[in-house]
């Protein structure tokens, strides 16, 4: 669908119909090419990432949608899409850079739980034939997780309120103090601070783990690539 046509908020004029986040209700939204929609198009997406609902209000009516979706999106690293590139071909400038990532705003990205760079892989690595896991054990291991999940708190770690984090994702005073050199050097905030402790406890089921130990939250902290480009 073209980024003109797309629309994530909802259709219709004073008979407000479910839109693109509406549709994807317990699926995936996928978004390629992120900073190339419109900035408005994207903030509709921070009601729903929190709340798992949009509402819509029209001066005849007021819609509630239900919009509980996994939101996977991809962007290129600068205009040129090179930067970093190991031929060194980017020639964008540093304030293009900034400007191309600055059309994600904090407080989306900050609800963005992982966030991860994928450098060009040079030829003769991509010939290579790969050792990695395979995607059956991979299934049997997230499936353990959630069921682990599950038995620990009844939901996934995704639906955890703010009260339940603290209650099952604490961490150890090895990994608080960790955290908190973390929150200081990056400038974390609150919500980016649970979303970590979130995402460590996942690490930590998915390694069979019932503690959650200074190597998840290191993890989970590598997760957010952008918070610490921003903070440089």
């Amino acid at each position: 669908m073209g980024l003109s046509q797309i629309n994530l908020e909802i259709t219709g004029g004073s008979n407000p119909r479910p839109g693109e986040i509406s549709i994807a209700m317990h699926g995936v939204l996928f978004l390629d090419e992120l900073p190339e929609f419109d900035r408005h198009v994207l903030e509709v997406l921070r009601e729903p990432m929190e709340s798992g609902r949009i509402t819509i209000s029209r001066a005849a009516r007021r819609a509630d949608f239900k919009a509980q979706f996994q939101l996977v999106a991809a962007m290129n690293p600068c205009p040129c899409g090179y930067l970093g590139h190991f031929n060194g071909k980017c020639h964008c400038t540093p304030d293009q850079v900034a400007r191309y990532r600055g059309k994600i705003s904090g407080p989306l990205l900050d609800r963005i739980d992982i966030q991860i760079e994928v450098p060009a892989v040079p030829q003769e690595d991509l010939l290579k034939q790969s050792d990695g896991e395979s995607s059956t054990r991979i299934q049997l291991r997230v499936e353990a997780a959630r069921q682990r999940q599950l038995a620990r708190q009844g939901k996934p770690n995704a639906q955890l309120s703010v009260t339940e984090i603290d209650l099952y994702c604490a961490p150890d005073a090895p990994s608080e103090a960790l955290l908190r050199q973390a929150i200081t050097r990056l400038n974390l905030s609150a919500r980016a601070y649970h979303r970590i402790l979130k995402v460590a406890r996942t690490i930590a089921d998915l390694a069979g783990s019932e503690n959650l130990l200074t190597t998840h939250i290191a993890e989970a902290v590598q997760y957010r690539r952008m918070d610490k480009i921003s903070s440089q």
